[in-house]
C-alpha cells in the first residue's frame, strides 16, 4: 500500500535467551539463531552452548529497514511474520572439511504491534520443533522451548493521528466445501487457489492469493476452533504455521452475512461440511491500509458493492533435478483449470459499526460478461496474471523463507524481492490496468478475450460448491454511535421528569393532621375506658344513668391525669395545633395585644371543637346513616368509552375519557402514549409529540416511546433527532424488529440505501430468528388441565400486562346491583365519577345478568378494544377468541407488515402509505388480504367509500372466510347510509366462529340498525351479548331501548340506570328513563330526568317528541306546564 512517510526506519529485534532446548547428541549442544524476513537471512546468531539445564544466552540482534520507495513496507509487516530459526552445530569428524548443522526448530514473531504505534514489545515465543528433532519429545519435567525475544525501533513507525486514521484487513479462507466429483486426490498433484483483489488508493490494485490448499474426502467436519495458519509456503516446523492467538470459530449459519444462511440451507450445509469432498486452507492474509487506502477502499466497497474472488486449480510441475533454480517455461494461461468465481458482497462493511463479515457464497463458471455486470470487474486475477502465479506452483516449492543462503555480506541479502513476494502477492507495479473500472463504464479492455463458456467452471454449480471466508477490519470503516451516546443525546432532548413530591404544608394538610391525632387519641381514651369499666357498658346503651356516666366521667379524669396520659395527650395533639395556627390562620409573629390574642384563642377554640366533631363521626360514624358509594369506572373502562366515542367522532368527549386517564394515573405512560395516537388521528401532531415525549421522560428505556418519538420526528422533519431515537430503540432492543424496519426507512427518505439494507437485513434476521424460536416452544401458552380452557399472556397496546385469566379485575358495572336512575344527577364536580345513594328501587330479572356482568373473572368477558382494529384486544380473552388467536392471528410473515400493525396501532397513517409499498415489493410480501384490508381502513378513514370498498373486493377475493374483511365491510355500508347491506355483512361476521377484532362495535352497530328496523327481540339479543363482553354506557342504552320497546319497563329501568352509573352526562339516557317513570306513573323522578334531558341538550328531536307525548296522555311530567 502507499506509504505515510518517505523517511527509511529501522527495526531491531534482539533475542535474549533460548529455554529448555537439547540437540541431537549430547546434553550440552552448541546451536545458534538465525533471523529472516522477507525472504531475507538478517543474520546468524554466535555460536552458543547450552547449558545442562536447556538455557542458551544469545544476546542476539539483527535489524531490517523499512524503506516505503522500494524496500521493505508498512504491509509487509502487516502480513509477514518474522522467523527465528535455532540450529544445531554438530562437532567436526574426521577429515571433514565444514561443520555440520542440523535445524533443531523454528519461532515465528508476529510484528503487527508496531503497526499499532507501539515503540517496542518484549514476548516469549514457542520454538516449534522440526519433523525428527529432538524437541519433539520433551521431557516429562520440561516445559515447551521458547525464545525471549524484544522487537524495538527509535520512534513509533506510525503516529497517534495515522493509526487512528489507518486500518488493517484480514482474510481469512477457511475452505471450499461441496466440489465437484472429478477433483480426485490420487493423479497429478493440483494447486487450488483462490484470489482476490484488494484496491489501494489510485488504479492500484493488491492480489491477496491464497494457494496450496488441501483437497479431502469427505467424513467429518472440521474441527473448531481450529487455528488459522500463515499464508507462506514451506516453513519449516509444522507448528510454526499456525497464527498466535488467531482461531477460526465458526458460529450458527443464521448469523452469517453470506448467501447460505436460511434455515432452508442448514441441511445442504450440514452435509456438505460432513460427507462431501472439501478443500481447505486456514490461511489468514492482512493488508496495511493507511489513510487514503482506507478512503479508496470504502469508495469501492460503495461503488461495486460485489467484490469477485475467483477460485482456479493449477497442476502442479516437478522441478527437475540440477534445475532447481530454473523455472520451466512450458506452461500458459491455458493451464488455469475450473475458473469460478463467487460473489462477495461487501456492503455490510459500510454499516456502523460493522468490523467483520463471515459467510458462505455459492461459486459460479467464471464468465466475463457476467462477472462484469455483477462487480464491474474487467481484470481476472488469475487469468491476466496467470503466468506470474502459475510459474510458481513447482512442487518441492519455491518461496521458502529459508531459501537464501547465509551471505557473507549481509547489505547484499537485505536488497528485497521486487519481482514477487514470497506469499505470492505481485507488487503493486506489476498490475498496470485498472482491475475495476466505474459504474458508468461498459467498454471492455482492449484484446481481452471474452469468454463465452465455461463448462469446467459449470461443475461449481452442479455440485453446488460454496466457499467460507471471513474478512475483518481492525477498525469499523463507519464509525457507531456508542448506546452511552445515545443515552446521553435522548436525555439533552427529553430530560427525565421525576415526579414531583407532595408539598407536606399547607392548610388542607394541617386539618388532615389534627384528624389524625384526634382519632387516635379518642381510640386511645376508648380503651382505657373499656379498661377501667369493660366492655358491655357501651353496650348498654342508654340504660346506664347520668349520674353514672359522670362519675365515671370523673374516675376517667382522674386516671388519665395521674397516670400522665392527659398530658401526653396534649402534647400530641400540640404538633398538630400548631401546625393549623400557622397554616390555616397564617400566625407566625406575635399579637400586638391581648385583646387580640383572647379574640384569637376565641376563634381558634370554636374551630378546634368543630373539626374535632368531623373527625370523631369519621371514626365512629351513625350506624343508621345512609352511605353513599361512589361509583369509579376502571381505566381500562374509561379507554372503552374513549374508544367509542372517537368511532363515533365525538372526539371532545374522547379527549375527556383520555384526560381523565392522564389526572388518575399521571405516571403510567401507557395513558399518554394511548393520548399521543388519539391526537395523531385528530392530526394535533403537536400534542402527540408531547404525549409520547412525555411518556418517554418517565421511562426513558421504552421502545415504543422512542420509536413514537422518532416517527414524530419524522412527521415534523427534525431528522437528526430521528436518527437518535431510532438508533437508540435499535440499541436497547436488538431484536426488535420494528425498531430496525423504522430505521431502515428513515434511511430510505434520507436516500442512505446502504443503511436502509443494512436496516432491512436486521429485522429480516430477527424475524427468522424469532419464527424459528416459536417453532421450538411455545410461545406464552400454558395447559388449564382443570378448567380446560388455554390461558395465555394478554398483550396490551404497549407491551405485555398480565396473565388474562386474571387480566380484567373487571370494577365493571360498579356493583352487583342495578342502581336506581334518579339518585344519578349530574354534579358540577362528578366529572366523570357518578354518585348512587341508598339501595336500588326496583328489582328485576336482569338482575341475574347483570351479576354475572360485574364479576372480574367472567369468562364471556369481551377483551376491552384496541386503538386498532387488528390488534389483539387487551384483556381477557373468551375461548372463542383464544380460537380465533390460534387460527386466524398469525405471526407476520414480513417485516413491513409487523410494523403496519403497529403504525395502526397508534394512528400514524400518514406512514403506513410508505410501508406497503415495501410490503406490496417484498419477496416474501406481495398483496394479501391483510395488505388489502389495511388499505380499506386507511381510505376509510378518510371518507374515501369508493377505494375502500374496492379494496375489501380484493381482500374478499383473497380470503373470503376472513371475519375482519365482513367486518370492515359492514362498517363501510353502515357509514355510507345502506344500512340493509351493513346488516348482511354484521350478521355474517357475528355468524363465523371465529370472532372479527372489533366485535364490540359490529355488535353495536348492528343492533342500533336492529333497533331502526324494529326487531327488537334481535336487538335485545345482540345488546345482551355485548353488554356481557365489554359493557359500556351505549351497550346498556341500546339494551335499555329494546326493552322499553319490547314493554318491558323493569329491565329496561335496570339497564338504562347501569348506563347512567356509567356515564350521567349522556341526554338520550335521561330521555328513556323519563319515559319510563312516566309509564310507571312516578311524577318526581319523571320531571327529574326530563330536567337533565333538557339541562344536556337532547339533539334527538324524534325522542324529546315522544316524551311530550306521553306526557301529555298521563298528565304530569313537565312542571312548565
Amino acid at each position: 500500500m502507499e506509504q505515510v512517510s518517505s523517511t527509511s526506519k529501522t527495526v531491531h529485534i534482539s533475542v535474549t535467551n533460548g529455554y529448555d532446548l537439547k540437540g541431537f547428541k549430547g546434553d550440552t549442544p552448541v546451536t545458534f539463531v538465525r533471523a529472516e524476513f522477507n525472504q531475507t537471512v538478517l543474520g546468524d546468531s554466535p555460536k552458543i552452548t547450552v547449558s545442562p539445564e536447556g538455557t542458551a544466552k544469545y544476546n542476539f540482534t539483527s535489524s531490517f529497514e523499512l524503506n516505503p520507495d522500494g524496500g521493505i513496507t508498512l504491509d509487509d509487516l502487516a502480513h509477514k511474520p518474522l522467523f527465528l530459526t535455532v540450529t544445531e552445530v554438530l562437532p567436526k569428524e574426521k577429515k571433514q572439511k565444514e561443520e555440520k548443522t542440523l535445524t533443531l526448530g523454528q519461532a515465528v514473531v508476529d510484528l503487527l504491534p508496531l503497526l499499532e504505534g507501539e515503540e517496542s514489545f518484549e514476548t516469549v515465543v514457542p520454538l516449534h520443533p522440526v519433523q525428527g528433532s529432538p524437541l519433539e519429545t520433551p521431557s516429562p519435567v520440561s516445559k515447551q522451548c521458547s525464545l525471549d525475544v524484544k522487537v524495538f525501533v527509535a520512534e513509533p513507525l506510525l503516529t497517534p493521528a495515522q493509526v487512528s486514521a489507518s486500518n488493517l484487513l484480514k482474510v481469512t479462507l477457511e475452505a471450499a466445501y461441496s466440489v465437484p466429483e472429478s477433483f480426485m486426490p490420487v493423479g497429478p498433484q493440483q494447486n487450488y487457489m483462490v484470489g482476490l483483489q484488494v484496491p489501494s488508493v489510485g488504479e492500484k490494485d493488491y492480489p491477496m492469493v491464497f494457494k496450496n490448499g488441501n483437497l479431502k474426502l469427505g467424513g467429518e467436519k472440521e474441527p473448531v476452533p481450529r487455528p488459522k495458519k500463515w499464508p507462506i509456503p514451506n516453513i519449516l516446523a509444522p507448528g510454526a504455521n499456525n497464527i498466535p492467538d488467531a482461531f477460526i470459530v465458526g458460529g450458527p449459519y443464521e448469523e452469517e452475512e453470506g448467501e447460505l444462511n436460511h434455515p432452508e440451507d442448514r441441511d445442504f450445509r450440514n452435509q456438505a461440511e460432513s460427507i462431501k469432498k472439501r478443500i481447505v486452507w486456514d490461511l489468514e492474509s492482512r493488508c496495511y491500509l493507511d489513510p487514503s487506502a482506507v478512503a479508496s477502499f470504502q469508495k469501492r466497497v460503495a461503488d461495486c458493492r460485489l467484490w469477485p474472488v475467483e477460485i482456479t486449480r493449477v497442476p502442479l510441475v516437478a522441478v527437475p533435478k540440477g534445475k532447481a533454480g530454473k523455472l520451466e517455461k512450458t506452461e500458459d494461461e491455458n493451464q488455469l483449470s475450473f475458473h469460478g468465481v463467487a460473489y462477495v458482497n461487501m456492503v455490510p462493511l459500510l454499516y456502523p459499526g460493522v468490523k467483520r463479515i463471515r459467510g458462505a457464497f455459492h461459486v459460479y463458471p467464471y464468465l466475463d460478461s457476467t462477472v462484469f455486470e455483477k462487480t464491474k470487474c474487467l481484470f481476472s486475477i488469475f487469468r491476466d496474471t496467470g503466468h506470474h502465479l502459475a510459474h510458481n506452483n513447482k512442487a518441492g516449492g519455491l518461496n521458502s523463507p529459508l531459501s537464501k543462503p547465509v551471505s557473507k555480506n549481509l547489505k547484499e541479502e537485505k536488497q528485497p524481492v521486487k519481482d514477487k513476494e514470497a506469499d505470492g502477492r505481485a507488487r503493486p507495479g506489476d498490475l498496470q490496468a485498472p482491475s475495476i473500472k466505474s459504474q458508468s463504464s461498459d467498454t471492455p479492455l482492449e484484446g481481452e478475450a471474452t469468454l463465452s463458456h465455461n463448462l469446467e467452471g459449470q461443475q461449481y454449480l452442479e455440485a453446488g460448491t460454496y466457499i467460507v471466508l471471513e474478512i475483518q477490519l481492525d477498525k469499523a470503516l463507519v464509525p457507531k454511535r456508542m448506546p452511552e451516546d445515545l443515552a446521553r443525546r435522548v436525555k439533552e432532548m427529553i430530560p427525565p421528569r421525576p415526579p414531583l413530591t407532595r408539598r407536606t404544608g399547607g392548610a388542607q394538610k394541617a386539618v388532615s393532621d389534627y384528624h389524625t391525632q384526634i382519632k387516635s387519641i379518642s381510640r386511645a381514651i376508648l380503651e382505657e375506658y373499656h379498661r377501667m369499666f369493660g366492655k358491655q357498658v357501651t353496650k348498654a346503651g342508654n340504660d346506664v344513668d347520668s349520674e353514672t356516666l359522670e362519675e365515671q366521667k370523673c374516675q376517667l379524669n382522674y386516671e388519665l391525669n395521674c397516670s400522665g396520659k392527659y398530658f401526653a395527650f396534649k402534647e400530641q395533639l400540640k404538633h398538630a395545633v400548631v401546625k393549623i395556627v400557622r397554616e390555616k390562620y397564617l400566625k407566625t409573629t406575635a399579637f400586638e395585644s391581648q385583646e387580640e390574642l383572647q379574640t384569637f384563642i376565641s376563634e381558634l377554640y370554636v374551630f378546634l371543637v368543630d373539626q374535632m366533631h368531623v373527625a370523631l363521626n369519621q371514626s365512629m360514624p351513625d350506624e343508621t346513616q345512609g352511605t353513599a358509594s361512589t361509583i369509579h369506572n376502571s381505566s381500562e373502562q374509561l379507554r372503552l368509552f374513549a374508544f367509542e366515542a372517537e368511532v363515533n367522532e365525538n372526539y371532545e368527549m374522547a379527549a375527556v375519557y383520555y384526560e381523565e386517564r392522564l389526572v388518575r394515573e399521571p405516571q403510567n405512560l401507557d395513558h399518554w402514549l394511548d393520548y399521543g395516537a388519539f391526537c395523531l388521528l385528530t392530526k394535533d401532531i403537536t400534542k402527540a409529540q408531547e404525549c409520547f415525549r412525555k411518556a418517554l421522560s418517565l421511562n426513558e428505556n421504552h421502545i415504543h416511546s422512542l420509536l413514537l418519538c422518532g416517527v414524530l420526528a419524522i412527521l415534523l422533519e427534525n431528522y437528526e433527532q430521528a436518527e437518535i431515537f431510532f438508533e437508540d430503540a435499535t440499541c436497547l432492543e436488538p431484536t426488535n424488529v420494528v425498531a430496525w424496519t423504522l430505521l431502515g426507512l428513515f434511511y430510505e427518505i434520507q436516500n442512505n440505501d446502504i443503511r436502509m439494507e443494512m436496516a432491512f437485513h436486521e429485522a429480516s434476521k430477527q424475524l427468522q430468528a424469532r419464527a424459528l424460536q416459536t417453532k421450538l416452544k411455545s410461545a406464552g401458552t400454558i395447559e388449564n388441565v382443570d378448567d380446560g380452557v388455554k390461558i395465555e399472556q394478554s398483550f396490551g397496546p404497549w407491551g405485555t400486562i398480565h396473565d388474562s385469566a386474571s387480566a380484567l379485575k373487571s370494577e365493571g358495572l360498579t356493583g352487583a346491583k342495578p342502581r336506581s336512575f334518579h339518585q344519578l344527577s349530574p354534579h358540577p364536580n362528578a366529572r366523570m365519577h357518578p354518585q348512587s345513594q341508598g339501595p336500588s328501587t326496583v328489582l328485576s330479572s336482569l338482575d341475574e345478568f347483570i351479576e354475572e356482568t360485574s364479576k372480574p373473572h367472567s369468562e364471556s368477558q369481551e377483551p376491552i378494544m384496541t386503538l386498532q382494529p387488528l390488534e389483539p384486544p387487551l384483556t381477557q380473552k373468551s375461548s372463542n377468541l383464544l380460537l380465533k388467536e390460534e387460527t386466524s392471528k398469525k405471526a407476520p410473515a414480513t417485516i413491513f407488515m409487523e410494523t403496519i400493525r403497529f403504525l395502526m396501532k397508534v394512528n400514524a397513517v400518514q406512514f403506513v402509505h410508505r410501508v406497503l409499498a415495501h410490503e406490496l415489493l417484498c419477496p416474501q410480501g406481495g398483496p394479501s388480504c391483510e395488505y388489502y384490508l389495511v388499505l380499506a381502513q386507511t381510505h376509510l378513514l378518510k371518507k374515501d367509500f369508493a377505494k375502500t370498498e374496492e379494496y375489501l373486493q380484493q381482500a374478499a377475493q383473497m380470503d373470503y372466510l376472513n371475519p375482519n374483511v365482513w367486518g370492515v365491510k359492514g362498517h363501510l355500508y353502515f357509514l355510507s347510509g345502506n344500512h340493509a347491506e351493513a346488516k348482511a355483512c354484521y350478521e355474517r361476521t357475528v355468524s363465523f366462529v371465529v370472532d372479527a377484532s372489533e366485535m364490540h362495535f359490529i355488535f353495536l352497530r348492528l343492533g342500533q340498525i336492529y333497533l331502526e328496523e324494529k326487531e327488537y327481540e334481535k336487538a335485545k339479543t345482540t345488546y345482551m351479548q355485548v353488554c356481557k363482553r365489554s359493557p359500556s354506557c351505549l351497550t346498556w342504552l341500546g339494551l335499555g331501548i329494546a326493552c322499553y320497546r319490547l314493554e318491558e319497563l323493569t329491565e329496561a329501568e335496570d339497564a338504562l340506570s347501569e348506563a347512567n352509573a356509567l356515564n350521567n352526562y349522556n341526554a338520550e339516557v335521561w330521555a328513556y328513563l323519563a319515559l319510563v317513570c312516566l309509564k310507571v306513573g312516578r311524577q318526581l323522578e319523571a320531571e327529574q330526568a326530563y330536567k337533565y334531558t333538557l339541562k344536556l341538550k337532547l339533539k334527538n328531536e324524534a325522542l324529546l317528541a315522544e316524551i311530550n307525548s306521553v306526557q301529555e296522555m298521563v298528565g304530569f311530567g313537565d312542571p312548565s306546564f
